[in-house]
């Protein structure tokens, strides 16, 4: 039951992703959440997030960020890192997992997903059947909302390395 929750990867930060081996093994599109997977909550883009974003051109892949937040706040930074977006996006609803996917001319074997939270970031990328990478927030300060989800996150997080360590058959 939790497994639809579980992403297929988890990394301490976006900005650690081997990005050019996912296009080696033919990934060609990233769809991003924004708020505390590429900057802290509320914040525009920073250096190093530009950064990401030009090299990521330079690579070759499209780009799509993925917001539950409002037009203005997503416009402006898609604006500063040059990408495609979509606001008010109803995660984790996979209709807009699916128009991203259609704007970046990918499909679901040829497209990531990266963002920090499992109920709407992970799951939604999961039901849409789109690689999923979890990602630990970059910012503890967050709406109360969020706080609330990020309590029953742990206890699937919990049982999530529970399979990856059996699977990798370590014994606690």
């Amino acid at each position: 039951m939790l497994k639809q929750f579980y992403p297929k990867e988890y990394v301490d930060s976006t900005y650690q992703i081997p990005f050019e081996d996912y296009y080696k093994k033919g990934i060609r599109g990233v769809i991003f959440d924004i708020d505390n997977t590429l900057v802290p909550h509320g914040l525009p883009a920073d250096k190093r997030a530009v950064e990401l974003f030009f090299k990521l051109r330079e690579t070759g892949f499209e780009t799509c960020l993925l917001s539950n937040n409002k037009e203005p706040r997503v416009a402006s930074f898609a604006r500063q890192v040059d990408s495609r977006y979509i606001y008010k996006s109803g995660k984790p609803s996979v209709k807009n997992y699916l128009k991203a996917m259609e704007m970046m001319n990918t499909d679901k074997e040829t497209t990531l997903f990266v963002g920090d939270q499992l109920f709407t970031d992970v799951y939604g990328a999961n039901r849409a059947g789109i690689y999923s990478i979890l990602v630990k927030p970059i910012h503890p300060k967050e709406e109360i909302q969020i706080v609330l989800k990020r309590r029953l996150e742990a206890v699937v997080l919990y049982f999530y390395k529970k399979e990856i360590q059996k699977g990798l058959g370590r014994h606690d």
